[in-house]
């Protein structure tokens, strides 16, 4: 449809001379607006109602409005909004509407607050669209008082003011006042439920959101997502699997969401087989129905291929991708960099900076992937180089976490001064990531006095929690200097501070079950096995000629 079918199609109605005519020609055009599917088309609608002198007319406003706002025009809505003499509510809670879903939600409280100085008389849409609007715009103060208006004016037991006051409330870390809104509904419906739910897993509180989850009389897609995604970004990751087990069980079709944070939670430990599982799913069956699928659901399959080990595998998936974001080409690079494959990741980040593509652009986090590149691949000139180059060319301020792998880098190849220095010159304090780099490339070089050195402004800096870790590498580079009087001196250093060094963690994956160990771990079910083995493993190694690490032994100790 464009101008000139639309003319014609009014023809019978134009130059009206009579009320009747003129209500036949508004119903026209409302008609077309409610047929309309373009923007194209709608402008031209509008040019016909600016002709025809019906922008007074409300119901006909509101729907026009509807569409522009529809379509995220709020620039235009705005200026037909203007012209209106005297809105009415439908015409207020349309424009209220627009902004309250934008980027400006802080507007449409504007709105509401000139509406309420006007003869219109704010509905339950009015409240619905305002008070969503103060959840996502933080307004607390403004949606608290709007509450009390909710009451004042009838609309208390409007459902869906009552969940959008839900929202408000849980949005504010308030869940306690959400909770208290929710009970005192009578209707509610599963977005109600939801509400709620994704309230307490913003709060953290997750034994809340279980009883909230197990209390749902019905459950959605979202539900399930909203409790799989807060598990996994929370470190509940074997909890988050397990609800994932149980969605699938429910025959609830997973969302692209859940999928993503099904795959965070696989990357974080290691269960590589329903990694597998997901992308599989991801290739037949959302391929099948032809959904498009997500960059971010790609990015999580790399993520999860490399932190399982299989860089080649994440690769793939790489290259298969139809779109590629900065997340895309940072984690293939990270990828490589933590598999110690540095050459490699810094030729992606040469493809990278040649892609030529205006939304792709190295951030922080590149930065950090290919500086640990470089560490790995000890390749120090690079590094230099690039630690230099995301200053100057691209403008980013090195964090801790560049300098840490600069200190890393440095420490590695036996440039201890010059990492000494760096370690100095940091425009903020030193974390414990930093000093560690530079004792473990003291320990590495066998370098005791600098060692000496910085654990002694570590382990004041640092709390006795962090500082295990560093006294632990201070003893175990006296003892590679054979300094047995100041090993001794740092053990007692420890039990006088009250430290003991966390222990190792790891996890491996057998017939479909992940296992995690834990060093010196005496709960294992197969402990006895475990130990029996270690020591056949030990035994044939001294056969062979191998001599254990005794210093690293020594952070064994109790």
């Amino acid at each position: 449809m464009d101008l000139k079918s639309i003319v014609c199609d009014l023809k019978g109605y134009l130059k009206p001379t009579t009320s009747s005519s003129s209500r036949a020609l508004e119903q026209r055009l409302f008609h077309l607006l409610q047929s309309c599917s373009t923007l194209q088309n709608v402008t031209q609608i509008h040019t016909q109602i600016v002709v025809h002198g019906f922008t007074q007319k409300s119901y006909i406003l509101s729907k026009l409005l509807s569409f522009y706002v529809g379509c995220g025009c709020l620039d235009h809505a705005l200026k037909v909004f203007g012209n209106v003499k005297s809105p009415s509510t439908t015409v207020w809670n349309q424009i209220i509407r627009g902004y309250a879903g934008s980027e400006t939600p802080a507007k449409a409280v504007e709105l509401y607050n000139r509406l309420a100085a006007t003869e219109a008389e704010p509905d339950g849409y009015t409240y619905l669209y305002v008070v969503s609007a103060c959840a996502r715009s933080g307004m607390v103060r403004e949606g608290e008082q709007l509450h009390g208006r909710v009451l004042g004016s009838g609309f208390g037991s409007n459902v869906f003011v009552q969940t959008s006051l839900v929202s408000l409330y849980a949005a504010s870390d308030g869940v306690k006042y959400a909770r208290q809104v929710f009970d005192e509904m009578r209707e509610r419906s599963v977005v109600s439920w939801n509400t709620l739910l994704s309230g307490y897993v913003r709060s953290r509180d997750f034994d809340g959101a279980r009883r909230v989850f197990d209390e749902m009389p019905e459950r959605n897609v979202v539900s399930w997502t909203t409790m799989i995604a807060g598990c996994a970004q929370n470190g509940r990751c074997k909890e988050a699997l397990s609800l994932f087990g149980r969605m699938r069980r429910a025959d609830v079709e997973p969302d692209q969401v859940a999928l993503v944070a099904v795959l965070s939670a696989c990357a974080e430990i290691g269960d590589l087989r329903l990694g597998r599982w997901v992308h599989w799913y991801v290739e037949e069956r959302l391929c099948v129905r032809a959904k498009s699928r997500l960059v971010t659901l790609y990015n999580a399959l790399i993520h999860m291929y490399a932190s399982c080990g299989l860089v080649d595998e994440a690769y793939k998936v790489f290259k298969q991708m139809p779109r590629r974001s900065t997340v895309s080409w940072t984690s293939i690079i990270v990828g490589f960099a933590k598999q110690g494959r540095g050459e490699e990741a810094l030729c992606i980040f040469q493809l990278m900076l040649s892609s030529g593509l205006d939304d792709v652009r190295p951030d922080e986090i590149t930065f950090l992937g290919v500086l640990c590149a470089c560490s790995h691949a000890g390749l120090v000139d690079e590094g230099r180089r690039l630690f230099k180059f995301m200053t100057q060319t691209w403008g980013l301020e090195p964090r801790i976490e560049h300098y840490g792998c600069m200190v890393d880098l440095l420490s590695r190849a036996g440039f201890l001064n010059e990492a000494h220095v760096l370690v100095k010159s940091m425009p903020m304090e030193p974390n414990d990531a930093v000093w560690g780099a530079l004792l473990g490339g003291c320990m590495l070089h066998k370098n005791s006095e600098l060692a000496s050195l910085a654990a002694q402004k570590s382990t004041v800096a640092l709390d006795p929690d962090q500082a295990a870790g560093y006294l632990v590498l201070l003893s175990n580079v006296y003892a590679s200097a054979k300094r047995w009087l100041d090993v001794a001196y740092v053990r007692q250093k420890m039990v006088h501070m009250g430290v003991k060094k966390p222990p190792g963690r790891s996890w491996v994956q057998i017939s479909g079950a992940v296992h995690g160990f834990v060093a010196s771990d005496r709960t294992h079910k197969h402990e006895s096995l475990i130990y029996e083995m270690l020591g056949e493993i030990t035994r044939q190694a001294q056969q062979e000629g191998r001599e254990p690490d005794t210093l690293n032994m020594l952070s064994l100790e109790d």
